[in-house]
């Protein structure tokens, strides 16, 4: 029988069960929205691409509303730290790109749906949330406006893609290259 001053490998703190559950609703959502923005961009013109733009409006909505849930619960429960042998193994710059990593994902929850309003107001086409709750218009009407708008729309979600592959791929790492279990912290029913 061991005793129980034997030593253990220390669990990571973990997030709490609702921080869990908006990281991934939030995850899953983002790649959903990126996919079909792809798909639908290249749709000639049609009653299905119209269809698209408009889900893709309205989960852009849900989205900025999820993010919104997602940084005042964040602000109100403060994240577990790292655990300090994950902490003293990363060298300065791992540790800057993990902090900077997660603030640019949190400004990008935000802008990426924000331009996106602000292009589709501009372009003249308002947005009704699930086809029933027109939401005010960001900004007038102005096609030259919506044109500057479109690109920067673009580049944030690309940018927002390119940081969340980091984000995965620096989960991974830690994984399986230091096997250090810190990814357990964000999984449902892991100890």
């Amino acid at each position: 029988m061991a005793s129980n001053n034997s030593p253990t490998v220390e669990s990571p703190a973990r997030y709490s069960g609702v921080a869990m559950l908006l990281h991934w609703v939030l995850g899953l959502a983002l790649v959903t929205i990126f996919c079909v923005g792809l798909y639908m961009a290249d749709l000639p013109f049609s009653p299905q691409r119209l269809k698209l733009y408009n889900w893709h409006k309205w989960a852009g909505v849900s989205i900025l509303i999820l993010s919104v849930l997602r940084l005042l619960w964040r602000l109100s429960h403060r994240p577990p730290a790292l655990p300090q042998a994950v902490e003293a193994a990363m060298p300065a710059w791992q540790r800057a790109a993990h902090h900077g990593t997660h603030h640019l994902l949190y400004l990008l929850f935000f802008a990426v749906p924000l331009l996106g309003w602000a292009y589709s107001s501009a372009a003249g086409f308002p947005i009704v949330l699930f086809g029933q709750f027109p939401l005010p218009d960001f900004i007038g009407a102005d096609k030259a406006l919506s044109e500057l708008i479109k690109p920067w729309h673009a580049a944030s979600a690309w940018a927002l893609a390119a940081l969340a592959a980091l984000h995965v791929a620096a989960a991974l790492k830690h994984q399986i290259i230091d096997r250090d279990r810190l990814i357990n912290r964000m999984l449902p029913g892991r100890g």
